[in-house]
């Protein structure tokens, strides 16, 4: 059997289709309020807060992913991230479930220094914090051999249906609707981004090989990083109209975050947006040589005309 917990988020529900797919049909689906993605699949509902639901809902579990979302708040991710994963390793090592994480980038250095499974921490902000602490939980676990676990690491997502992200929102989701995209800080900057749907395909791949584990891994992107006036010269051929966009400077943030709680949220994430972001997976992409990965050309045609 292998559960996902937090189910249905968009990483989550492709996820349970590629397991699906490839690996098995005995899949349990774990949230607060599970719903399913194929006949097949059990759902349990809990919430990862209780440390006894949690554990009943791991029971029995060959593998288990945790890829639980939270809204973009940094109280309640203090509040609830690091005792998810505190219940949920609990539990692995209880009933002797091996543990998939899927993790960010967060806690990475805000520079353009390439980044690999080695890059140290850096937190800076508290969402920043949070991420690079239960990450640490967990590796503090695997160092001592006390988990079988992994942990899968991915950039900022970009990509089809329930996908959320600034770029979805800000870039694509609005030329999708025909409005002007807007973009925050820098066009001109090279960003790493993943397509939702790969990082799901990858990290059930990873889960289901056995001597992927005891590691991180950063999924798979295209290594021809764009920048986003570059993704907006792809929609524009794609749409075959020239698009126009707007870039929106630190300081409307700014402003715009005493009065909007999400602008003010997201605040801690621009510096990220000033340079290059080089997310290396090349890690991935020579164990994984058959993965076949999404360019940036074939998400931004599937985002636009839903191919």
């Amino acid at each position: 059997m292998q559960t996902v917990l937090g189910s249905g988020g968009q990483i989550a529900e492709e996820l349970t289709r590629e397991l699906h797919r490839n690996f098995t049909h005995d899949i349990h689906l774990v949230s607060r309020k599970p719903s399913k993605v194929h006949e097949t699949d059990q759902l349990v509902p809990a919430d990862l807060m209780d440390a006894e639901a949690t554990d009943a809902a791991v029971a029995g579990s060959g593998i288990v992913y945790l890829t639980v979302g939270l809204p973009m708040d940094s109280a309640l991710w203090e509040r609830r991230f690091p005792a998810m994963m505190a219940n949920t390793i609990a539990a692995c090592q209880k009933h002797g479930s091996k543990l998939v994480f899927f993790d960010n980038t967060y806690m990475y250095p805000r520079t353009s220094t390439r980044q690999t499974e080695d890059t140290a921490f850096e937190p800076v902000g508290r969402k920043a914090t949070v991420r690079a602490r239960i990450a640490t939980m967990l590796l503090t676990e695997m160092g001592a051999g006390t988990i079988d676990a992994v942990i899968c690491r991915a950039p900022e997502f970009y990509g089809p249906g329930k996908t959320q992200s600034l770029t979805n929102a800000a870039v694509f989701n609005r030329i999708k609707h025909g409005k002007r995209p807007v973009v925050p800080l820098n066009a001109h900057t090279r960003r790493s981004l993943i397509w939702a749907p790969d990082a799901s395909r990858a990290m059930a791949r990873i889960g289901n090989t056995p001597d992927a584990y005891g590691q991180t891994w950063h999924l798979p992107i295209d290594p021809d990083r764009l920048t986003y006036q570059g993704m907006i010269d792809i929609a524009s051929q794609i749409t075959g109209k020239k698009i126009h966009y707007s870039t929106v400077p630190g300081w409307a943030f700014k402003i715009g975050g005493l009065i909007n709680p999400a602008a003010k949220e997201v605040q801690e994430l621009l510096p990220r947006y000033r340079q290059d972001n080089f997310f290396d997976s090349s890690k991935f992409t020579t164990r994984f040589r058959d993965f076949q990965f999404t360019s940036y050309r074939e998400g931004i045609i599937q985002i636009l005309k839903g191919e």
